[in-house]
């Protein structure tokens, strides 16, 4: 099963020249830059309390507990009945829902869900749930006290175990792989849900967080108040707050993205990555992260200097400028995936368990169909959203610079973009086999 076996669907070969679109990307970036420096001199976006408030009437069901109980029910169940069918379905990938739904319809999904929706799995997410129903166990949280000091490392752990499992591990696409990996996940979160309270899914699993962040850049926001709001998304991405582990968290998913690309490449598959073994696949994934975190520490800690400022705050500081950037990268790696091989998914569900003659649906008997969307329409999306994703990430940092010092200069901030540029460039060469 190809396609699952690194989490990314069909790919394309770009419609114009890669040395083209190099130029043309890392142009975009610097002349954007050049842009907000002279005609951005001042912080443009709203704070933490801008937004348009919504009605009354829809925050209170908006908010309200039949709403995210109803919801976290229906997620519990559909849960319950994939781990069911990984069990007891077919032992073929290609034939087994489960699959599909964890590395497609549910990983890949969950960026435009809460794209356009704001923060889906923080009020659907069905660990929750099972929370509220073994709370009497631990009625007191006895490590409440240091969930604030732990911040989101652990929800960068966590999102790190996964795109292992997705990037690494060979038996990622088994069934029975993704029944024990949802059974783990929902023993070990609730486990600790009992031992730091509630609190701990917005920091500890790693699928809520960077739900979260990405809803950061949804039109929907919250203000500090707790009014709910129609807002800049830009400005949503800016009030992120800055605390221990969010820098790790982006990063996490902007080096494993760069190392799904790298072990595409031919200079992988014929040297490092030649065995194809879990060692060698383990040793790219967190070199690729570290080298990602690397440079970003080195561009954020070197403009802090420039800037006269405190170079160890620099990269938290800075963090939220990087979300831009994760969801262009992310956006151009699952794209296809979502629309070819997410088709799977509506395939398979009219006969979950492989039951001879069942058909619910009447699509048991279709084939994915390639043609839904044309090469070229995927490929200019590809480029489109790391290009994309760099510029909001350059305008974010320079507001940020500006909000920091009003007076910010533009060599105070030259590394962090020479940083982006190599992002873009790297990324793009990598996703297309450069």
């Amino acid at each position: 099963m190809s396609t699952l076996a690194h989490g990314v669907g069909s790919r394309t070969d770009l419609p114009i020249p890669i040395g083209f679109a190099l130029y043309g990307a890392g142009a975009a970036i610097l002349v954007s830059f050049a842009v907000l420096l002279l005609f951005w001199r001042t912080p443009r976006l709203g704070g933490p309390g801008s937004g348009r408030p919504l009605p009354a009437g829809l925050q209170r069901v908006l908010d309200g507990a039949p709403l995210r109980r109803g919801l976290q029910a229906l997620a519990l169940g559909v849960a319950v009945f994939v781990v069911a069918v990984a069990l007891l379905g077919p032992e073929e990938t290609s034939r087994n829902l489960a699959p599909w739904v964890l590395y497609v319809t549910f990983w890949v999904g969950l960026v435009p869900a809460s794209l356009l929706l704001g923060p889906v799995w923080r009020v659907a997410n069905p660990l929750r749930l099972l929370h509220r129903l073994l709370r009497p166990v631990a009625p007191t949280a006895p490590g409440a006290a240091r969930l604030p000091a732990l911040g989101l490392w652990p929800a960068a752990g966590s999102l790190l175990v996964f795109v292992w499992l997705e990037l690494v591990f060979p038996g990622r696409a088994e069934p029975r792989t993704v029944a024990v990996f949802l059974l783990l996940h929902a023993v070990v979160h609730v486990a600790l849900s009992l031992w730091f309270g509630e609190g701990w899914f917005a920091r500890g699993d790693g699928f809520e967080a960077w739900s979260t962040l990405i809803a950061r850049l949804s039109p929907w926001g919250r203000r500090d108040d707790g009014r709910l709001v129609l807002r800049n998304p830009l400005a949503g991405a800016l009030a992120t707050p800055s605390e221990p582990g969010l820098s790790a968290l982006v990063v996490v998913l902007l080096g494993s993205t760069a190392f799904d690309g790298l072990s595409r490449t031919v200079w992988w598959q014929t040297g490092p990555g030649a065995a194809d073994d879990t060692l060698s696949g383990t040793v790219g994934l967190l070199a690729s992260i570290g080298v990602v975190a690397g440079l970003y520490a080195l561009g954020t800690r070197l403009s802090g200097r420039l800037a006269g400022q405190d170079p160890g705050v620099q990269p938290g500081r800075y963090a939220a400028t990087v979300i831009p950037i994760a969801l262009g990268y992310t956006i151009a790696h699952y794209f296809s995936l979502l629309l070819l091989d997410g088709q799977k998914t509506w395939i398979l569900v009219s006969n979950p368990f492989g039951a001879d003659g069942v058909d619910l649906f009447g699509t048991y008997g279709n084939r994915v169909d390639l043609t839904a969307v044309g090469s070229d329409a995927i490929a200019l999306v590809q480029v489109g959203a790391i290009i994309a994703g760099h510029v909001v990430g350059v305008t974010l940092a320079h507001e940020r610079a500006l909000l920091s010092a009003r007076h910010a200069r533009a060599s105070d901030q030259l590394p962090l973009v020479v940083v982006m540029v190599l992002f873009t460039l790297g990324g793009l060469g990598l996703l297309f086999g450069f």
